[in-house]
């Protein structure tokens, strides 16, 4: 008797389009990272992700739209964790702040996580619309949440009255300067013993560096 195969309208290799946007996104993060923004072509990112060049714009209509997304699957999460921690965090704004930079640190550790910052620095002069979007979808948000926690830290007497936004810089600074220093200036790493450096940060921060003994 002759085998015939059975025929399943959902064969197992079939990928779920669901999960073709998130491919199309690491297929164009890859692609930026390797030609630069302007000499990537929506082809070799459909090429790249196994698609069709029609295929992906079935799902984004331009490399704009494309950094877009990337901007907010990997970037916005750091934000929403932000405005989540500061919200959860009102009656320890302290120890939420802790909480906060460890995150943040071992997001940094990856570098598929600064490549996307990376990229709208460098298009920002020319794209002035991308730098706007990264600002508000990120930045701006981030920023809200730690003056909240900070506001909220000062109230109970846990720092001194002083300007919540320069606190926000002066906390934000040092980590942004690492993961630059990490991933694209290729220095040595401290985000590799994130306790160390959360230690110091927050001595340096808190205890600032004048001696005053």
């Amino acid at each position: 008797m002759q085998y015939v195969p059975l025929l399943s309208s959902s064969p197992r290799w079939k990928r779920r389009a669901s999960a073709r946007p998130e491919e199309i996104l690491e297929a164009a993060l890859d692609e930026f990272n390797e030609r630069g923004f302007d000499a990537a072509r929506m082809e070799d990112v459909a090429r790249r992700a196994g698609l069709s060049k029609a295929g992906v714009y079935l799902y984004f209509p331009s490399k704009t739209a494309l950094l877009q997304a990337l901007i907010q699957a990997k970037v916005a999460p750091l934000a929403q964790q932000a405005e989540m921690i500061a919200t959860a965090g009102l009656a320890d704004p302290m120890g939420a702040l802790r909480a906060l930079a460890a995150s943040v640190v071992m997001r940094m550790r990856d570098p598929k996580t600064f490549a996307v910052p990376r990229l709208v620095i460098g298009l920002s002069g020319r794209f002035p619309e991308i730098a706007d979007y990264y600002r508000e979808q990120t930045v701006a948000r981030a920023r809200g949440a730690l003056e909240q926690l900070v506001k909220a830290a000062i109230a109970k007497g846990a720092m001194r009255n002083v300007d919540p936004a320069a606190v926000v810089r002066a906390f934000v600074g040092p980590l942004f300067f690492e993961a630059m220093w990490t991933h694209v200036l290729r220095g040595e790493s401290a985000l590799n013993a994130p306790e160390d450096m959360l230690a110091s940060h927050f001595d340096i921060l808190l205890n600032g560096l004048e001696n005053r003994a």
